[in-house]
């Protein structure tokens, strides 16, 4: 298994693209100002000992120098290791609403984006329970796996936006029925989903769909985001923000929290509705109840020792850095005249 140690230091390769337009631009102004003393081939011959590639060479190999630094920096770490262990913890699902409604501004920045926030932390207070993801729109799709990889969940979740998923609509009852085989089977684990949607449902019988997963176990818990008064779905272009979305009739669209819809799937699946507003989401209350659930112990293959490997890309570093030192930019008297290739006739 591969991990970075401090992989946060990898955002420093953001750099590299500036340190090229910089080069690039300082190689275009020693261009200009050369051009001012007069015609360049004259120029070339008055300085013969000036290269055209060295300069480029020795920006190549520092680049190379900068970059290999940085993830030594990241801490590349390879699992030497492989043990079983055993945890006590549970299995938990949260499947999320990504359809267009979601980008309602009710809750601030909209619902979307506090979901995803509010998701992060709860994944950050999380030790030995196993989690998986599902989005859902007009279809459901599974987005991470049940599993104990929280990094992997997060760096999921991230990337979730309402393209996603191309069919719009609001399936509850297929992210419900998704998420029930999305369960490790046959273990004795307690589950648990949590829905967090707007609530409105217009594909399929989402009430029936949490009666079945209660009957096998499943606690449903329901987390509604927006507000019953509802607000406008933004449209977004690449120009940005373009109107509202409208009806048929040109009338504005007003997405609406349907929270019986929701209180009743909870209700009949065991589990809570939770209400969420610009102050709080409800994911710290659900936390609550989940670790109130019991918890079964579960066997799990993981890498318990780390090997780090952070020296050898130091040692390619100060490769390309004597590589800088020891080129120099001018050509040398004694090398000018030599080329490898030359054939004498």
């Amino acid at each position: 298994m591969f991990r970075f140690g401090n992989p946060t230091y990898l955002y420093i390769l953001l750099i590299i693209p500036l340190l090229i337009v910089l080069f690039a631009i300082a190689q275009h102004f020693k261009k200009k100002a050369l051009a001012k003393f007069g015609d360049m081939s004259v120029i070339e011959q008055l300085m013969p000992f000036v290269s055209k590639s060295r300069p480029l060479l020795k920006f190549i190999f520092l680049s190379l120098a900068i970059i290999s630094i940085i993830f030594a920096l990241a801490d590349p770490q390879f699992g030497s290791k492989l043990e079983k262990v055993k945890r006590k913890g549970a299995e938990i699902i949260i499947a999320l609403d990504v359809s267009n409604s979601m980008l309602a501004e009710d809750i601030k920045p909209n619902r979307l984006e506090r979901a995803k926030q509010a998701i992060s932390k709860l994944v950050n207070k999380m030790e030995n329970d196993r989690i998986g993801l599902i989005v859902f729109a007009g279809d459901a799709y599974i987005q991470v796996p049940v599993t104990s990889d929280y990094s992997a969940a997060k760096m999921f979740l991230s990337s979730i936006n309402t393209n996603i998923v191309s069919k719009q609509g609001t399936a509850i009852g297929s992210a419900i029925d998704l998420a029930m085989n999305s369960f490790t089977p046959e273990s004795e684990m307690e589950k648990a989903l949590i829905v967090i949607t707007d609530g409105e449902n217009h594909e399929d019988d989402a009430i029936k769909a949490a009666e079945i997963a209660h009957d096998k176990g499943i606690t449903i818990h329901t987390i509604g985001m927006g507000s019953p008064e509802g607000a406008p779905i933004p449209l977004k272009r690449t120009s940005g923000q373009d109107g509202f979305q409208k009806d048929n009739e040109g009338n504005t669209v007003v997405s609406r929290l349907d929270q019986a819809a929701l209180q009743e799937i909870a209700s009949v699946a065991g589990g809570v509705f939770i209400r969420a507003n610009n102050t709080q989401t409800g994911l710290n209350k659900l936390f609550d109840r989940i670790n109130s659930m019991e918890k079964k112990d579960m066997e799990e293959k993981i890498y318990t020792d780390f090997e780090h490997r952070f020296q050898y890309l130091l040692g390619i570093a100060l490769f390309f850095i004597l590589l800088d030192i020891f080129i120099p930019e001018r050509k040398s008297k004694w090398f000018k005249n030599f080329n490898l290739f030359k054939i004498n006739e």
